[in-house]
């Protein structure tokens, strides 16, 4: 791989890793590689080899020719935005947010940091997991979608793929501030409202749902709320780093599950 290639890669490795919030530890692990390695490659001062940048590809599914493409774009595309594409975007792969969705993310992401924000656990690793399961035990409820986020399996458990871009767009909006902290003596990202959340957007089973996990979850540490989460069946059966499927939440166990199918059963029987 000639230097002026692996120059564009460094850069363009570490920003396709932080768009859907990997660690370099996660890219070291994949390449059998140390995090030092990594950082050196992240920051150009290492280049990369052919089969390398094959695994980098395949870690966040690419083919290898679009990986080297220095002219491609991976980015979440929230679709209120423009979507006439320019000549030197014509390559961007996106993943599509419908203007709904993005309402219902923003209200309920709100209603959550007014209600446990404030709690000095409840970062932004928290927050991956309360939505999660938020997401996960609505659908397992209703079979149904609620915020209907893109959830991959990371090694600190399932991760929102949309979440950095819209929170970006609501701090840009004055809607949610962003805040670094320290939770026994170790650094955080915390979110916290600068308005209140629309109720009138969120019906009354999704705030019960929120409700219940907070409830249930809000006072877990980064670390215990992670762990749990790795406990999960739809967690357990996906692959690494693969969005996890909200039909897999029907096979949860006991401890987990938030349905009553003996219920369910006994009223299909009437």
């Amino acid at each position: 791989m000639n230097q002026s290639t692996a120059h564009k890669l460094g850069t363009r490795i570490r920003k396709l890793r932080e768009e859907v919030g990997l660690t370099q530890q996660d890219l070291a692990d994949k390449l059998k590689l140390s995090r030092p390695v990594i950082i050196a490659i992240e920051s150009d001062k290492r280049a990369l080899t052919i089969p390398e940048a094959q695994i980098i590809a395949d870690f966040f599914r690419l083919s290898l020719t679009q990986f080297l493409d220095p002219s491609l774009e991976i980015e979440v595309h929230l679709l209120q935005e423009p979507t006439t594409k320019t000549k030197k975007q014509k390559n961007i792969e996106r993943i599509n947010v419908p203007q709904q969705k993005i309402g219902k993310f923003k209200e309920a992401l709100l209603y959550i940091l007014e209600k446990v924000g404030a709690k000095p656990n409840v970062d932004e690793t928290v927050l991956y997991k309360l939505l999660y399961f938020i997401d996960f035990d609505f659908y397992e409820l209703y079979e149904e979608q609620f915020i209907g986020a893109t959830y991959i399996k990371n090694t600190y458990g399932p991760t929102p793929i949309e979440f950095r871009k819209i929170v970006d767009q609501m701090i840009d909006n004055g809607e949610v501030e962003q805040v670094k902290s320290q939770y026994f003596k170790k650094p955080q990202r915390k979110y916290l409202p600068r308005r209140s959340a629309d109720l009138s957007e969120l019906n009354a089973r999704e705030l019960h749902v929120i409700d219940t996990v907070l409830d249930r979850l809000s006072h877990m540490s980064a670390t215990a709320i992670s762990d749990y989460s790795h406990k999960d069946v739809p967690w357990l059966i996906t692959a690494d780093k693969a969005p996890i499927e909200y039909e897999s939440v029907f096979y949860r166990t006991p401890g987990f599950s938030v349905r009553d199918y003996q219920n369910d059963e006994d009223t299909d029987l009437l």
